[in-house]
Formats: C-alpha cells, sequence, structure tokens
C-alpha cells in the first residue's frame, strides 16, 4: 500500500495518507479470520469514510484543477494523485464485494437476487411490491425548457433515463431524471420457498430499474443508469458577522445538501451520452466520474447488514466490564475521596460515566452541573439527565459545540430542549470549536464547596463509547477541578484564561506545551540522557509539531507514535526521522484515545488529551490535555494504552520511509507464536465474567 513518496527531509501528502488509512481498513474486509458480516461492514465503513473525504476535503483539489493553479501545497496534479488513488480504492471496493463477499454470502445462504436471476414467483413479488410501495412515491421528470434539471441532493439515490419516441405533447425530449425517496428501504427481502435455505433480497436500485418502463407510458426506455452526486457539506458561517449562531446553522443546515458537486458515480454500464450529460449539469471534470459495479451507495449496505440474523457470521458480542477501579452501587463522592478513578473504554462500561452524572442528578447536596457537549448521541441519556438535574432545581450550564461536523442539527436540537427547562446554554468562542470533554461537578459538603470532574480523550456519547477506545478520567483533585472551573468560565464569559495549574488548554498553551517538551527531550539527548517521546493520537498532521519530532529525532530522542489515520511524518528516513517508528493499529474497535509520554532525563510526563496532533486541534479549538500523576494509573496508562499496542503485531501496521504501510505481523503468526492483538488481550482482561 503505498502513498506518494516524500520530498527529501519533507512531509508525506495528507490527502494520501487519509485514503491510505482507508486501504488498512479495507484491508480486514478481505481477511477470513474476520466473521463474514463483518467484512461487509468494513466495507460500508470505507464508502462512508470516502463520502466524507469528498465532503470535506475534495473542494480544494477540484478547485485547484479547474483553474490550474497551486494553491498552497495542491496542484491539478495533486489533483490527478488524489484522484486516482480514489479510482483505486473504490475499483478494488466493489472488486471485493462481488469477487469475495457476494459469492461467501450466499454459499452462507444469502442470496441478493439480479433480475435475470429472479424466478417468475420472484417477480410477480417484485412488480406487486413496485407497484404498490414504490411507484405510488416515483415522480418522473421530463427535461425540456420549461423542466430544468431537477435539484439533486446530496448522496441521494437518482436514475438518469434516456427515452425513445415522444411525450404526450408530441416532443422528443429524451432525458428524464427519477429520485428515490430517501424513506424507501434499501434492501427487501423476497418472501421465500417454504424449503428453501437461502434468504433472497433485492436492493431498492435493482427494484426500480426492472420497472422503470411503467412510469413512462408509451416511450420507450432505452438506456439508464442510476447515479449520486456527493456535495461539499463543510458549513462555512462567518461568525464574526452574524448575530445569533444557532439561528446562522440552522439556515446553514438547510443549504448542506445542495453544494457544490465534487463525485459523481454512476453503473458501471451507463453510456457515454448519459455520463458526459450528467458530468455537464454538475461541471465536473471526467476524473470525478465513477463507474461502479453495484450500488452506488455502499454504505446503504448496513441495511442488509442489520436484517440478516445470523450471529455466527458477525463478531461474537462483547460485553463490557464494570471498571475495576469502582465497586457497583459506590458512591463516586466517597470513592472520590480516596483517589482518581481510570475508566478505559470500551473494555471498561461507559455505563459508569452515566451513573457518576446520574449521582450527581440525584444528590440533594450537589449544586451545580458544568458539562461541554460535542457529540452524545441521537438518544441524548446525558441531555436529558442534565434537564431533569435543572427540573430539581440545580445550577446546570452547557457548552454544546454546534459546529460539531454532521452533529449540528442533533446539537441544536439538545440545546434547544436543554434551554426550554431552564439551563444556561453558551456556544463556545468565536471563531473555535469546543472540543474538551469535561463535566464538573459542585458539591456542599460540611460547610464548604467540593468539586468532582470527569475528564475524557472521546465524547460523551454511549452509542460510540461501546466502539471507540477511550480514556475517562474521574477526579476530586483540587488543583485539577479549580483549571476546569477557571475554563467552564472562561467560555462562558470570554474573560482571559488564567494561568492554570494542572491543564493545559487549547488554543493558548497546550502546542506551546508540546513544542516544549519536544525540546526538553531535545535538551536531555543532547545531554546523553535518556530521551524518549511516545504519541498515540489519531492523526498527525500540524507541521510544527512534525518537524519538532524530526529535529528530535536527529538529535537522538527515540520517538514511538501510534497514529491510527493521516500522518505527515514519514518514519525511518535516513537522516530525518531515523529514531521514528510510527504504526497504526486497525482492529474491531475504533482507536480514539490520545496519550502522550516524555522522558527527558530524570523527569517523566504521562497525558491524556482531548486533541489529536493537528494543527486545528492546536490553534482552532477548545481542547485539554491532564497529566496522569498518580503512579499506579500512569502505569495502568502506559501499560494499557501504549505497550499493549506497540507490541501488536495482528492489527498494527508500520509506516515505511517512502509512506507505504507493512503489516506489523506478515512474518509473524505461524507455528507456536500467534500474533499479538492489543484489542483482544484488553477485551479479555476486561470483559463482563457474567
Amino acid at each position: 500500500m503505498s502513498t506518494t513518496p516524500p520530498p527529501k527531509h519533507g512531509f508525506l501528502d495528507r490527502d494520501q495518507s487519509i485514503l491510505a488509512f482507508n486501504e488498512r481498513v479495507l484491508d480486514l474486509a478481505r481477511r477470513p479470520a474476520v466473521p463474514m458480516l463483518e467484512r461487509l461492514r468494513y466495507l460500508t465503513i470505507v464508502s462512508s469514510n470516502l463520502d466524507e473525504f469528498f465532503e470535506v476535503r475534495f473542494a480544494p483539489q477540484l478547485a485547484a484543477f479547474m483553474a490550474n493553479e497551486q494553491r498552497g501545497v495542491i496542484t491539478a496534479q495533486s489533483f490527478r494523485e488524489v484522484a486516482a488513488k480514489v479510482h483505486a480504492l473504490v475499483d478494488l471496493q466493489y472488486l471485493i464485494l462481488n469477487e469475495e463477499l457476494l459469492p461467501i454470502l450466499e454459499k452462507r445462504g444469502v442470496k441478493i437476487v439480479a433480475h435475470s436471476e429472479r424466478t417468475p414467483v420472484q417477480r410477480r413479488w417484485v412488480r406487486e411490491y413496485f407497484a404498490t410501495e414504490v411507484q405510488p412515491l416515483l415522480l418522473p421528470v421530463g427535461l425540456d425548457p420549461s423542466h430544468p434539471f431537477p435539484q439533486v441532493a446530496n448522496k441521494s439515490l437518482n436514475f438518469i433515463v434516456r427515452l425513445a419516441g415522444r411525450d404526450a405533447f408530441g416532443r422528443e425530449n429524451e432525458v428524464a431524471i427519477v429520485k428515490v425517496p430517501r424513506s424507501l428501504p434499501r434492501y427487501l427481502r423476497i418472501p421465500g420457498m417454504r424449503m428453501s435455505k437461502t434468504a433472497c433480497f433485492i436492493s431498492i436500485s435493482s427494484l426500480i430499474r426492472s420497472h422503470l418502463g411503467d412510469l413512462f407510458p408509451g416511450r420507450t426506455v432505452t438506456e439508464f443508469s442510476q447515479f449520486r452526486v456527493t456535495r461539499h457539506s463543510d458549513l462555512a458561517v462567518d461568525e464574526e458577522e452574524v448575530k445569533n449562531l444557532r439561528t446562522a446553522m440552522r439556515l446553514g443546515l438547510q443549504h448542506r445538501h445542495y453544494g457544490q458537486a465534487l463525485r459523481l458515480e454512476v453503473s458501471a454500464g451507463c453510456s457515454e451520452f448519459l455520463s458526459d450529460f450528467l458530468l455537464q449539469q454538475f461541471n465536473l471534470p471526467p476524473e470525478c466520474l465513477f463507474r461502479v459495479s453495484g450500488p452506488v451507495n455502499l454504505v446503504r449496505m448496513t441495511q442488509l447488514i442489520d436484517l440478516l440474523e445470523l450471529p455466527a457470521l458477525r463478531f461474537e458480542p462483547y460485553l463490557p466490564g464494570w471498571p475495576s477501579q469502582l465497586v457497583p452501587g459506590q458512591s463516586f463522592f466517597e470513592r472520590l475521596k480516596k483517589g482518581d478513578v481510570l475508566i478505559h473504554q470500551p473494555y471498561e462500561s461507559f455505563d459508569a460515566v452515566l451513573a457518576f452524572l446520574r449521582e450527581a442528578v440525584e444528590d440533594p447536596q450537589v449544586l451545580a452541573i458544568k458539562q461541554t457537549i460535542y457529540r452524545t448521541g441521537s438518544k441524548g441519556e446525558m441531555a436529558e439527565l442534565l434537564r431533569e438535574a435543572v427540573r430539581r432545581g440545580k445550577e446546570v450550564t452547557a457548552v454544546v459545540e454546534l459546529k460539531a461536523r454532521f452533529d449540528e442539527e442533533a446539537n441544536i436540537n439538545q440545546a434547544e430542549r436543554l434551554e426550554s427547562v431552564g439551563a444556561q446554554v453558551v456556544y463556545g468562542i468565536v471563531g473555535l470549536k469546543t472540543h474538551a470533554k469535561m463535566l464538573l461537578i459542585t458539591r456542599r459538603e460540611e460547610g464548604r464547596l467540593v468539586r468532582y470532574a470527569h475528564l475524557s480523550t472521546g465524547n460523551y456519547n454511549p452509542g460510540t463509547a461501546r466502539l471507540y477506545t477511550d480514556f475517562s478520567y474521574l477526579t476530586a483533585d483540587e488543583a485539577l477541578t479549580s483549571d476546569l472551573d477557571h475554563v467552564f468560565l472562561h467560555l462562558a464569559s470570554q474573560s482571559r484564561l488564567p494561568k492554570l495549574h494542572k491543564v493545559l488548554a487549547a488554543p493558548f498553551y497546550l502546542h506551546k506545551g508540546m513544542l516544549e517538551r519536544i525540546e526538553a527531550c531535545v535538551a536531555a539527548a543532547k545531554q546523553g540522557l535518556e530521551a524518549r517521546i511516545i504519541l498515540k493520537t489519531n492523526a498527525l498532521t500540524d507541521e510544527p509539531l512534525a518537524r519538532a519530532l524530526a529535529h528530535a529525532s536527529q538529535a537522538g530522542v527515540q520517538i514511538d507514535a501510534i497514529v491510527r489515520g493521516a500522518c505527515i511524518l514519514p518514519a525511518g528516513v535516513p537522516g530525518y526521522t531515523d529514531n521514528v517508528r510510527i504504526r497504526s493499529v486497525i482492529g474491531r474497535l475504533l482507536e480514539h484515545s490520545r496519550v502522550f509520554y516524555f522522558r527527558y532525563g530524570e523527569h517523566e510526563e504521562l497525558w491524556l488529551s482531548s486533541a489529536d496532533w493537528m494543527n486545528r486541534n492546536m490553534l482552532r479549538r477548545v481542547e485539554l490535555a491532564w497529566p496522569v500523576t498518580d503512579p499506579a494509573l500512569r502505569q495502568r496508562v502506559m501499560e494499557e494504552g501504549i505497550h499493549q499496542y506497540l507490541h501488536d503485531s495482528r492489527d498494527a501496521w508500520l509506516l515505511q520511509p517512502d509512506g507505504s504501510y507493512a503489516r506489523a505481523g506478515m512474518h509473524q503468526g505461524r507455528g507456536r507464536n500467534p500474533l499479538h492483538s492489543a484489542q483482544t488481550n484488553l477485551m479479555t482482561r476486561h470483559g463482563s465474567k457474567g
């Protein structure tokens, strides 16, 4: 798996690195050891990731190509290279789907039946379903001067049809568009024969294409194709100009589905006439056309996965254990008086975090609760607990980030529901996203106020907490909770943030703090002392930090980085990053925790953080990093969050000097030496025994 080779003593291309990450995810769809339906799910995850890649990152590439000019590091040539990489990735996706997954699925008794394969009984069922459930929802639009090309929403399923003959008014308008309502299920199970052991399914696109002619009585369908367009969807709101950010975001959401077109997907057999027509309508070059051998939206195959009740083809269910430092039913406040608590999610249950907040809501001694809300999920258990706290007379402050990408509408709705019961809702600071994950509880105890806090490397989302690896940190440390109180005051009042005791906060101190610690390691190495840096982060794309790591490597600092996704720093380049080793772990769970370790001489520091090593996190967001000073907790974070992953030989990939990735366990796992999996080991260690 290769990316563009780095220039001498330079950085890797970020967009190419993102695509290389998706290659690593796609590799899981090919592994025989992965259960069949999970392999299919990884295929859909790559499609979802590529959708977001186009929606968020592709517009500058296309703009540089269309203008034939350089825009920063983006050029017409970089556009061609990125487009070629995406084409290769998509081609591989459909090859895996058609040549590997669907044939295996059919052997397991699940078949997606094409029109040519349907029995007379199946065709009759399809025809009846189309007539009663689908056709009444379809409204074909024949194109002419009074019926121009319709607005096509982002990622919606559509058909383009070429017709022979004349319409009702004797005209030869030959092109029509059929929009497929999002409300229609993308996969349907066809009632089977009584004794049949095969479950037969049909896609909505196949069902409609079988009966396109029924939509145009008196005309003949000569050509047709399904199509789907992906549009730029990153909301741009000038916060300096708007008077009400929430209202502006709502207006922006209304237009998101109709942003600039960036990618056009059509059926592999689509004629040049129809594909050229669509490219012209969307003002796209041929490089943005993707011909696919299957459904144009593989993401929707998750509906098929959910329809199948085949536990043998899924991962064995995992039930997280209760956090090892906690006793069920014990008061969190009493426990935290004895020391800090670490929860390693999802190996240990996120339910403990909900229980912590629930105890605060129900405790009459708790006077105030403050929490940041970035992504909390559609169910909103935590938001409902905050609403209940207001109803019980507590002072509740919620810092809601309205610009959490693709969660904007959910967060707006939650903000309005909180305000409706009297909670104090603020939206952070103009121009910055509030990405820090923190919960602060103020309680009256023996005539004085005492604070308790929860910090996390991940979101307050019970759904993703079952799939993402993160560290939660519960504390009653006075210095740490005092820092958090200052941060909340800063977010609400926009007053100057004072010098904090323990926390490093972005955008003021975190970036500088990380650079200072890298430099301290450099100074130690130059004195012949031990110098070590270990990082675990989702992305490493901040150039000053990457440059500082390269400089540290040249000074002799030993550096290991566990970077799940995009990484611009090449590893092991002679004379540049000789002492840098970078690995990416891609497994059943999504690696999401951020851990930073620095050793310089006799000094040792371990930090947990909400921030990745990206420019936006360091300089354009409100983020937090906090030290783990308790020796036992520090040892546990190092063992579970770092060393387990540094020794992973099953799910790890090693970044090569040319920007490619190689499987860490490619030549291991044979004979008596099984591959080591950090995730499997931790699931075994912490999983519920009940």
